[in-house]
C-alpha cells in the first residue's frame, strides 16, 4: 500500500474522516460565545452517603441544589460526586438542563395547585399583593426562586425529605395553567 492510501483511511487532526470541518475541541474565534443566563442559586441539600463494597465503604456527596432567576424561571438539580465541589458543579448543570417557566401572576400565581411526588404531597395557594410567601422548607425555597412572593403552601405528606418535597413543589408548579 502506498503513502496516499494510507492518508486516506487516517483521521484527520480535527477527528473527522475527510472534510475540512471544525473541530470540537470548542468554539472557534469569530463565533460569538451564547449570552449565559443569569440565575441564582441555592444549595437546598448536601449530604454524604456511603456505598458499601467488598473492601470497605466508599464515600461520596449528593447535593441538591436550586436555581432560578426570580422571574418564572427555575430549576432542581441532583447530582452526586466525589467531593462536595463536584457535587454541587454537577447538581448545577443538571439543575440548568431541568429550568422551566412559569407564568407569574403580578407577584402570585394564578390558581391554586396541589402536586405528590413520592410520597410528598404539596398545596400551594395564591396571596394578595404584599401578603408575603407563607411557607417553609423546600417548598419556600422553590416558590422564591421561581420568583413567587405572595402565596402560601403547605406539605401534606408526611415526609419530611427536602429532596421530594422540592420535587413536588416542581410538579405543582408544572400544573399551573393561564
Amino acid at each position: 500500500m502506498n503513502n496516499q492510501q494510507s492518508q486516506q483511511n487516517r483521521p484527520s487532526a480535527g477527528g473527522f474522516r475527510g472534510g475540512n470541518r471544525p473541530s470540537s475541541r470548542g468554539p472557534r474565534s469569530n463565533a460569538p460565545m451564547a449570552p449565559k443566563r443569569e440565575l441564582d442559586e441555592k444549595t437546598l441539600d448536601l449530604r454524604r452517603v456511603t456505598r458499601v463494597v467488598k473492601g470497605g465503604k466508599r464515600f461520596s456527596f449528593r447535593c441538591t441544589l436550586i436555581v432560578g432567576n426570580k422571574k418564572g424561571l427555575v430549576g432542581v438539580g441532583v447530582a452526586k460526586g466525589i467531593d462536595v465541589a463536584q457535587a454541587i458543579d454537577k447538581a448545577r448543570h443538571d439543575a440548568m438542563k431541568q429550568t422551566f417557566a412559569i407564568k407569574l401572576h403580578q407577584t402570585s400565581i394564578a390558581h391554586e395547585v396541589e402536586a405528590k411526588f413520592s410520597a410528598a404531597r404539596v398545596l400551594i395557594k395564591p396571596g394578595k399583593k404584599g401578603s408575603g410567601l407563607k411557607a417553609g422548607g423546600a417548598v419556600r425555597s422553590v416558590l422564591l426562586m421561581a420568583g413567587i412572593q405572595d402565596a402560601s403552601a403547605k406539605c401534606l405528606g408526611r415526609t419530611k425529605n427536602k429532596l421530594t418535597n422540592a420535587l413536588a413543589t416542581l410538579e405543582a408548579l408544572k400544573k399551573l395553567t393561564a
